[in-house]
């Protein structure tokens, strides 16, 4: 009767710790929450656009693209870090606040509101002055996604345009066992996405091209009594501790 008594009781506590074990879900959306709508979606398929605080590398060539050249050997000699391999490092150029960034030979320009192509073929009509049929790349290197969730904390770059959802979810080690693959929000501004990638449908309806700054939160699969006596596997061993010790006190005291 004692037994029985004592696992109700231990039962009781289980239980009343399985309101904590949601504790760590994070963006909760209410009942029969949709989403943002599909059209906001189809938005995102648009060429990235240059903002104030975007960090870029740039890649000048001659002839159209036949020669590699320096448009500034000074930096790149003197204060540009070396890689892990010896090799010099290409400079990044930083976008200020104004949407201007001061660029070698060329001396400030405005990039902020222009697509990647855009100021592309802005810069090689000005380095046309000084190289003969300037081809120029660009690339921004602060485009970063956030991963959290079943996932762990991770930060991807967004290295082409477009990048999809999928190829951000690969690069993070693609979903977890523990991953609900039904259940993915993508958090954009005041926007909530929510994803059903569990379904070939609504993988094809989901895939949308991510923005720098975006939140991907794969939720994970909750398992309430596994958590809750992992949660209190530390008060039942010195719950067993302490009835051990009193047997053994009251043993030897016969």
């Amino acid at each position: 009767m004692k037994i029985l008594h004592w696992a109700l009781w231990g039962g009781i506590f289980l239980l009343s710790g399985c309101t904590s074990y949601r504790q760590n879900i994070m963006f909760k959306t209410p009942e029969g929450f949709k989403g943002a709508a599909k059209d906001a979606q189809l938005k995102t398929d648009k060429m990235y656009v240059l903002v104030p605080g975007d960090q870029i590398q740039l890649s000048v060539f001659a002839n159209k693209g036949e020669k590699a050249v320096d448009p500034s050997p000074e930096v790149s000699n003197s204060s540009t870090p070396s890689s892990t391999e010896g090799e010099p490092q290409t400079p990044k150029y930083q976008i200020d606040p104004a949407g201007i960034s001061r660029l070698p030979m060329v001396g400030e320009v405005s990039l902020a509101g222009l697509t990647i192509r855009q100021a592309e073929l802005m810069l090689e009509k000005a380095y046309a002055d000084f190289f003969e049929k300037p081809f120029v790349t660009i690339t921004c290197t602060s485009r970063r996604v956030i991963v959290l969730g079943a996932q762990g904390g991770q930060v991807i770059p967004l290295t082409h345009d477009p990048t999809h959802l999928v190829e951000v979810l690969a690069m993070g080690k693609g979903l977890a066992n523990d991953a609900k693959a039904h259940n993915i929000r993508v958090l954009r501004g005041d926007q909530v996405f929510l994803v059903d990638f569990s379904t070939l449908a609504g993988y094809q309806a989901g895939n949308i091209a991510m923005q720098s700054g975006d939140v991907v939160y794969v939720e994970p699969i909750r398992r309430p009594l596994v958590e809750g006596l992992r949660d209190y596997t530390v008060f039942f061993s010195m719950f067993v501790s302490l009835g051990t010790l009193l047997y053994l006190i009251k043993n030897a005291s016969k």
